[in-house]
């Protein structure tokens, strides 16, 4: 863990759940019973999601959240700061009940999940002021829509480096503000085309659209991610960018055993490129980030799935992924 005097490469401002998880043949239709053949425990909740999936592949993190008073919290905590994670604005609080997250996983690796947010509705603006040092050392920062919207401005509003806004789970119209305050605006396929009304995101082109959509909203930078189909992103036009769509390509996995995690690990693998790459392009960041997605994929579990340094070959110059990716 990183000491107060540190800088540190990625600060996430979210949630926090507990995942109960059942794995079943297939996912239930509406009013089935059907039977589940292993059932588990986890931790997850986007936020602590990307802050692990950042620390475990070497990233100094900190993290702001809420978790109940209660077993369930005080373990999440001391589990986040066994991951290396600086959880000094953890704050377990009496009266609150931890987060939780039920989790169907069929065969296939599909899934579905329910969310009682629990104490993350306590996640304020205030708590975006408490700790303004920590907002000017760390260099990248990540938000989500899992905890109240006015605290996810106030956090953004409080950074000067890069930003990134997972804007999951998705809502329609979200105010103009949260649209234009993160540097990068990133959500998947389904999150895209409810943001930006469309009827659906189902391959490339209709993500170039999309993409396009989002930004005459206000966002700047846009990344949505198409699973096996790789990403699509756009730079902001007054970051440098040259108006132009890219496709990222995506990992081939010869088998998925659980998606669940794989956006989160996206996430918080691309906020450790930036924030561990300042010199490498975006294009390239995706592309180490769909990779640590794609070994999460072929593993059980959340956090549990998300590699570590050792376990996963991110190349040192990120360069050499330049071939992953090009115009649409």
């Amino acid at each position: 863990m990183s000491s107060d005097g540190d800088d540190y490469d990625v600060l996430v401002f979210g949630s926090c759940i507990v995942d109960f998880i059942s794995y079943v043949p297939r996912l239930p239709k509406v009013g089935e019973t059907l039977h589940g053949t292993r059932f588990a425990t986890g931790n997850g909740g986007k936020g602590a999601n990307q802050c692990v999936a950042a620390a475990r592949l070497g990233s100094r993190t900190a993290f702001f959240g809420k978790l109940g008073d209660d077993p369930w919290g005080a373990a999440y905590r001391t589990a986040l700061a066994a991951e290396g994670v600086n959880v000094e604005q953890v704050d377990l609080l009496p009266g609150e009940s931890t987060g939780i997250a039920q989790i169907n996983v069929a065969d296939n690796g599909d899934n579905q999940i329910v969310i009682v947010t629990g104490a993350n509705k306590r996640l304020a603006p205030v708590d975006a002021f408490r700790r303004p040092e920590l907002f000017k050392r760390a260099r990248v920062l990540v938000c989500q829509l899992e905890t109240p919207i006015d605290g996810t401005i106030a956090a953004m509003q409080s950074f000067r480096g890069i930003s990134i806004l997972n804007a999951a789970p998705a809502e329609t119209n979200l105010p103009r503000v949260i649209l234009s305050l993160p540097s990068i605006f990133c959500v998947n396929e389904t999150e895209a085309a409810l943001i930006a009304g469309m009827p659906s995101v189902a391959d490339v082109q209709q993500a170039k659209v999309a993409t396009r959509k989002l930004q005459t909203m206000g966002c700047k930078t846009v990344i949505v991610t198409l699973g096996e189909k790789g990403a699509v992103f756009a730079r902001a036009l007054d970051d440098n960018g040259d108006g132009q769509v890219y496709h990222v390509k995506p990992l081939k996995v010869d088998k998925v055993v659980d998606t669940t995690g794989a956006g989160d690990a996206f996430i918080g693998a691309l906020a450790h490129c930036l924030a561990n790459y300042p010199d490498a392009k975006l294009g390239n960041c995706i592309a180490a980030a769909n990779r640590v997605a794609a070994w999460s994929v072929q593993k059980p579990g959340t956090q549990s799935s998300f590699p570590r340094a050792d376990e996963i070959e991110l190349p040192a110059d990120l360069a050499t992924l330049q071939d992953q990716w090009g115009c649409v």
